[in-house]
């Protein structure tokens, strides 16, 4: 089984999904961290060089392939990874989707901490972040509102939200 982590960047995909991989004892993949082993380049990287595109297509390709050979593993999406192609769909078909919802404020707090490592934020001045992130949020609600579980990740510590996600299995 593959369980799929998605939610807006800063809901704790990537923290989440290494305590959870401890706890189920499976194997962990970031889809971040696959594009980057393949480009050899990090994603802010690749966004300046290539371009958002080129990135896009890259992450489908690469999560097409991981769904497709892996059988079990917790993968952890990037926080667009839903709102292109027909991702959330292959997402769907091919695991178990968990969606990390968090509210604006929390995202605001953690991304406030994270931006110059965060290229959608990194220009945005701090004092329109809780806007833009809301404003994105509103987008990818559609898609994200599709994953077959949703788990709410505020007040909460990472190990609890990963007891909550096992439990669920």
């Amino acid at each position: 089984m593959i369980i799929s982590l998605i939610g807006y960047m800063g809901s704790g995909k990537s923290h989440i999904s290494k305590v959870l991989s401890q706890k189920m004892s499976l194997k962990l993949i970031d889809l971040d961290k696959e594009i980057f082993l393949k480009n050899g380049m990090t994603i802010p990287e690749i966004f300046e060089k290539k371009g958002e595109i080129y990135f896009r297509k890259e992450e489908r390709r690469l999560l097409e392939e991981i769904l497709n050979t892996e059988k079990n593993c917790i993968l952890s999406l990037g926080g667009g990874t839903p709102a292109y192609f027909n991702n959330m769909e292959l997402i769907n078909e091919k695991s178990e989707s968990i969606y990390l919802r968090t509210t604006v404020k929390t995202l605001t707090e953690r991304l406030l901490k994270q931006k110059q490592k965060r290229p959608l934020i990194a220009k945005i001045p701090d004092e329109q972040l809780p806007e833009f992130i809301g404003q994105h949020l509103f987008e990818r609600q559609l898609f994200y509102s599709k994953a077959k579980h949703t788990v709410i990740t505020d007040s909460k510590v990472p190990d609890d939200i990963a007891a909550e996600i096992a439990a669920l299995f």
